[in-house]
């Protein structure tokens, strides 16, 4: 391997001194490049590439050491990827593998025997990459898709651009035509590697960068350099040409941010007519670019190249068309619904076209990705980590589709340098030197049986996977509760609170329980509508709609000395109570509208809407109007959006409504002993259980029982179930429906 230079993109992040400890332990030194190698977008995409090693272990059945190799389980992700990830199988059993090989139609089957020649207790579904792994003759090789390498991969005259990166920087990189990956590939890059003595890495067409090495900072260093190096041949050549994409067509809308909230529910709405999905906004430089440039369009509709990439962005994305200068959101708005079912459309098409009776049963139709000029980028996906993944994916595209035309420079070969055989090249389609698959080639990747095989793997979604939740007075009590309950259920929830140290709080601890992606806090004050407004907004923001609405938040004035309220107290019970439920379902309307998707809001009544009592009018009647204003927004909001509420006896435990104050009040009112060294929560206790003794179960009301039922009330089996307010009150007579 010739001498290396310095890297000038890249960063060689390795630390001899964390890599000596780990000396004579192949797999953790394995696992270290991995993580290495995975801390950058620019090497490898998340869950993509693979990585491996070949060394030497005792064999559990002989004690003799036997030759193994370890490579990425399918489905790993190499940035995150432990010890436990890796595949271990015996080499030698998969060399013998070619003998039983019957050629390319029944490569699959090769697959069932990777299982067959693991080694000692692993249990790692092997990837679909391990033969290409194994049948190089080096002890370490890594598999990447960075972006610069796969400019080179899908460019029509990528393989002579090859040859002169390969002369500008003395390298010795082979081009292998595309194949899918698998044991017919495998073949290929064994033979070209025997044809090419000397050979440093391995560009596949249209696919991605092999490197290796015969220690494992040898490899690390290759790929790193070999990127770096690919990275400065893409880069000058992109300075030489100027404009990406064929020039700016529009530019970046200066409130995109807000437009692009004004439209995300009815797109949301529109994708999930199959399963709901959950949305990242993208708006960065190169996504603007390509959104607003002449040439995005055409290169949409051509989708992507690597196969990595299509996985998650499915053969191309929605290109979205809209004149910012022309058009307001109200018209993009419009256009959504047709624009949509025009891609389902020809998404059936394309499917029903390369499909045959052994093929996976049509997944969704909809796109993982819409493309806005002036916008930028929308990404689709079943959580928000999915969403995320899926946008950097087509950004990963988007880097590639610029390389390669900043890569053009004469006609288009014929045949094209991606096809195997001559005959093949028509089936590929180009624009502009970016080379895309065939559709017959995507199709095989997309609905392979391999691939369908580790989507049925996967384990269940939970009951509110996909669901976005904004609960209000999250901060504490039964909010908090119920933030939790949702967070361990699978949604993506919004804390939202006039605290907004405890929503940040609360929402630290649904990170825990959940997945610090799937939550956001933000402040809200229920008596301005505008900060209502302001919190929906954030919710769209974060996830692209809504499909749950929970508010816990009220206020309980507590009268002065003598017995009597305020007109302040009395107003700001009525502005929190009824008039910010009302206004909180007024600011959300809209968005369930767009987004035609069945939701669900539970408001947080009392039995004190019920029960009359001395010295609390104020609150009483208010929860009881907020009673009847439950039926009335059920009728108004229907049939998309069920409304119901809960009327707790009195929650002590957590509330804000309960300080230590008011706490000792009551217990001296009912002459129950107490301590002043008792701590605020024992006499929370204490007035509880007296509260208790009122009700036919003796038992005191907690958060978590008023969480349970409004979560219930926020979910499908209550899914009949609208304009009723349940009881969660131990059984309190005095609130018996009259």
């Amino acid at each position: 391997m010739p001498e290396i230079r310095a890297t000038t993109h890249l960063k060689d992040l390795w630390n001899e001194t964390q890599a000596q400890a780990m000396a004579g332990n192949q797999l953790s030194l394995l696992r270290y490049r991995s993580n290495l190698l995975g801390a950058d977008l620019r090497i490898t995409n998340f869950g993509g590439g693979n990585t491996s090693s070949k060394f030497e272990l005792p064999d559990p059945f002989t004690g003799q050491p036997v030759r193994l190799l370890a490579v990425k389980g399918s489905g790993g992700d190499i940035g995150s990827i432990d010890e436990s990830g890796f595949a271990l199988l015996y080499l030698d059993r998969l060399e013998q593998l070619k003998s039983l090989y019957r050629g390319e139609p029944y490569e699959d089957e090769m697959v069932r025997f990777y299982p067959l020649a693991a080694f000692g207790e692993s249990r790692v579904a092997a990837s679909i990459d391990t033969p290409l792994h194994a049948f190089l003759p080096f002890p370490h090789v890594d598999h990447l898709h960075p972006d610069w390498a796969i400019a080179l991969a899908a460019s029509a005259n990528g393989k002579r651009k090859l040859e002169e990166f390969n002369q500008e920087f003395d390298r010795k990189i082979v081009w292998v035509p595309w194949q899918r990956p698998g044991f017919e590939l495998a073949g290929m890059i064994e033979r070209a590697v025997k044809d090419a003595p000397g050979a440093e890495g391995l560009i596949l067409g249209g696919h991605g960068l092999f490197t290796w090495g015969k220690t494992q900072r040898d490899c690390y260093l290759n790929s790193i350099h070999t990127i770096d190096q690919m990275g400065d041949f893409i880069l000058k050549h992109q300075s030489k040409k100027g404009s990406l994409f064929g020039g700016l067509e529009h530019t970046a809308v200066a409130d995109r941010r807000r437009v692009a909230t004004q439209i995300l529910p009815a797109l949301r709405g529109a994708l999930s007519s199959k399963r709901r999905v959950v949305a990242h906004y993208a708006d960065q430089e190169d996504a603007l670019t390509f959104a607003g440039s002449k040439w995005s369009k055409q290169l949409s509709a051509l989708g992507t190249s690597c196969p990595d990439h299509f996985l998650r962005t499915r053969v191309c994305p929605l290109f979205l068309p809209w004149d910012p200068l022309k058009e307001d959101a109200g018209v993009l708005k419009a256009r959504i619904q047709a624009e949509v079912g025009e891609y389902r459309a020809v998404y059936k098409k394309y499917y029903d076209e390369w499909a045959t009776g052994d093929s996976a049963k049509l997944r969704d139709s909809n796109p993982s990705v819409v493309v806005v000029p002036g916008l930028g980028l929308f990404g689709f996906g079943k959580n928000k980590k999915e969403a995320r993944i899926t946008t950097e994916f087509f950004i990963n595209a988007i880097h590639v589709m610029a390389g390669a035309n900043a890569l053009h420079d004469k006609e288009v070969p014929d045949p094209l340098p991606q096809a195997r055989h001559a005959e093949q090249s028509r089936q590929f389609t180009q624009f502009h030197n970016y080379v895309a698959l065939p559709r017959s080639e995507a199709f095989r990747i997309e609905y392979w049986a391999l691939e369908e095989a580790k989507l049925q793997r996967m384990p269940a979604e939970a009951e509110f996977s996909r669901r976005i939740a904004l609960v209000l007075g999250g901060a504490n009590g039964i909010g908090r509760e119920v933030a939790l309950l949702l967070g361990r259920k699978g949604a993506h929830v919004v804390i939202a609170d006039v605290d907004q140290p405890g929503a940040k709080s609360v929402a630290d601890e649904v990170s825990a329980v959940a997945s610090p992606e799937f939550v956001a806090h933000t402040g809200v004050n229920l008596a301005s509508s505008d900060s209502i407004t302001d919190a929906v907004d954030f919710t769209i923001s974060q996830f692209g709609g809504m499909d749950v609405i929970v508010n816990t938040a009220a206020v309980y004035p507590v009268p002065a000395a003598d017995g009597e309220l305020t007109d302040a107290q009395w107003a700001q019970a009525f502005q929190i109570n009824v008039t910010g439920n009302f206004l909180l379902a007024r600011q959300a309307e809209w968005v369930f509208k767009d987004q035609a998707l069945p939701a669900a809001m539970v408001l947080t009544s009392s039995a004190n809407a019920v029960v009359p009592k001395r010295g609390s009018e104020a609150y009483d009647t208010s929860k009881a109007a907020l009673n009847h204003l439950i039926r009335e927004l059920s009728v108004k909001l229907g049939p998309h959006l069920r409304v119901n509420g809960i009327a707790p006896a009195t929650v002590i435990a957590g509330s804000t409504m309960f300080p230590r104050d008011r706490v000792i009040q009551s217990l001296q009112k009912y002459k129950i002993a107490f301590s002043d060294a008792e701590s605020t929560e024992d006499l929370r206790s204490k007035l509880a259980d007296f509260y208790a003794q009122r009700t036919l179960t003796k038992r005191p009301i907690l958060p978590q029982d008023c969480a349970a039922v409004m979560v219930w009330l926020a979910g499908d089996q209550s899914a009949k179930t609208t304009g009723h307010i349940i009881p969660v009150d131990g059984g309190l007579s005095e609130a018996f429906l009259r």
